[in-house]
Parts: structure tokens; sequence; C-alpha cells
């Protein structure tokens, strides 16, 4: 009977609350741990039915990364540790994983021009996190916490979900090996910068239950079913919905940039512009990425010593 009172005790005084912080963690681990599967696979060199499992693993990871994020905000257990280990995985399922995975099923044949192309897709995803992480930063220590309608370059996701459709696509049809594997490289170098690109992309963040949002949804159902009608394999949708996703934004791209041109060549004729949600300079960006923060500080300095006593709030970097 005393060790049961001493379980009871114990029971109601351990807090669970603090125990909710470990559940968004297991499922960021759950991703890492995919990419590792993915990478193991797809480094046995057996080629077929492995990398196709390679590219499952990869599917999984996918899964995991969809919810922990959700996880973290149902239980509010939001924290930078979690933030950074997000990113962490993410490069491992997303940037090496499908790079490794891309070299072995339509590299290969390059040799070490190949392994230079696959590297250059892990490079770019390490940049791509990178600089989401800074930006995300520091819109925070601005005030700004609402998640924005475009997010700066394509999603290392996004570029991930490209190389595994188009293997599993390939096992799909019964095809484990790519017809050109020109056409693969080019299709790497062409997300690689994509991903490191200024081309903003939509979030998907700010969707709200409209009746826009609504007739969108039964359109891109009403597609699927008859994708589906006329047997067309399942991957094949999801690759050819990327697709059309990575299209919008090139398309949303050229847009904006028509729009810049004609609010630059009103300002040359003297006529007002039309507002616009400008791009920021790549100044701009640059700043924001802190590139010129020790120039900033050397400024700071000389402000400083013009003035006679302590430095104003206007002369601090924030």
């Amino acid at each position: 009977m005393g060790g049961l009172w001493t379980g009871a005790i114990i029971w109601t005084a351990v807090d669970f609350r603090k125990t909710y912080y470990i559940l968004p963690n297991l499922f960021t681990l759950s991703n890492a741990f995919s990419g590792f599967v993915s990478m193991s696979l797809s480094a046995s060199g057996e080629g077929g039915t492995n990398l196709y499992l390679a590219a499952l693993a990869i599917c999984f990871g996918f899964f995991f990364d969809t919810f922990d994020g959700r996880v973290a905000r149902l239980t509010k257990t939001q924290t930078d540790l979690g933030r950074d280990l997000d990113s962490l995985s993410d490069l491992i399922t997303f940037g090496a994983a499908p790079a490794l995975l891309i070299y072995k099923w339509g590299l290969s044949s390059f040799g070490r021009l190949g392994i230079f192309i696959a590297g250059l897709f892990v490079c770019a995803g390490a940049m791509r996190l990178a600089r989401f992480n800074v930006l995300s930063r520091r819109e925070e220590a601005h005030g700004q916490k609402n998640p924005g309608k475009y997010t700066l370059g394509l999603t290392i996701p996004a570029a991930a979900s490209v190389v595994v459709f188009m293997v599993l696509v390939s096992h799909g049809v019964g095809m484990y090996q790519t017809a050109s594997q020109v056409l693969v490289a080019a299709v790497v170098l062409a997300l690689s910068y994509l991903m490191v690109s200024r081309i903003r992309f939509r979030s998907f963040k700010d969707i709200r239950p409209t009746k826009k949002t609504f007739g969108v949804v039964l359109l891109v159902g009403a597609v699927w079913i008859v994708m589906r009608m006329n047997r067309v394999h399942d991957v094949f949708i999801f690759l050819a919905l990327i697709a059309a996703y990575i299209a919008l934004g090139l398309t949303e791209e050229i847009i904006f940039l028509r729009r810049r041109l004609a609010e630059r060549r009103a300002q040359q004729s003297g006529l007002e512009p039309p507002p616009l949600a400008e791009a920021p300079r790549d100044e701009e960006v640059l700043a924001e990425l802190g590139a010129f923060d020790n120039e900033d500080d050397t400024e700071n300095e000389a402000e400083t010593d013009d003035h006679v006593g302590p430095p104003t709030s206007a002369a601090k970097r924030v």
C-alpha cells in the first residue's frame, strides 16, 4: 500500500504540461530519421526498388514535417530550439537525402559533374533555410508575427517533392532509370536556383474559408477526379500539382515585374504611380541578412563620436 501511495503522489506531482514540449520535437526528429533512412537506401548501391523505398522514406518526412509545427502550435510549445531543429531536419530530409537520391537515379552517368550538380541542390537548400530563419527572426524583432502571403524563394520541401515525385513516377510506369539524364540535371539546377532566388511563391498560410478558397478547392478536386477516371497515377497528379504551384509563382513574379516597370515609367513621366507592394531591393534583402552590420556599427560609432553625451535611440542599431 505504501508503494501505491508513493506512486500516486509522484503521479499527481508531475507537471505533464512540461512533457508537451517533447511532442513536436519527436515529430521533427522523426523527420530527420526518415531522411537518414532514405540516404541509407540510396547509398546501398542496389538501385531499382531501393531507390523507390528511399523516395517513400522522404514522403514520410513530408508527413512529419507537416505536423510538427501544427502540434507545436496546438500545444503552445513553440520554441527557438524547435525552429532550429526543424531547419536541421529539413536540410537532412529535403536537402541531402533528395540530392543523393537524384544522383543515384539520374545523375550518376555524369560522374563528378553529377556529384557537383547534386551538391548544388544541398547548398541551395541550406542557403534557403538560413535565409528564412534570419528573415523570420528579424520580422519578429520588428513586431510582425502574422505569416506573410508570400515566401522568398522556393521552399526546400517543395523542391524536394519534385525530385521525389520524379522517381516515384518513373517507378509507377515501370522505368527505374530516367531516359534523359540531361533533363534531370536541368531540373535540379533550376530547382537550386529557385530556392536561392528572390522570386516570391505563395505560402498559403493566410488562407481563410472564403468562397474563393472553396471554389479553388472544388476545381482542384474536380481535376483530380477527372485524372483518376482516366487512370492517371496518383504520383503523377502530385507532380502536376507541384509543377502548377511553381508555374503560378513564376507567372505572378512576371506580373509583379511588369507592374514595377510600369511604376518606374510613371515616376519618370511625373505621373502619380499606382499603389503597389513593391518587392524589396537587393540592398534591403542584404541588409535583412546582416550583410551591412559591420558598416552600421562603424556609422553608429561615428555618430556617437559627433554627439556630446550618450547616443540617442536613433543612433542605436536594432
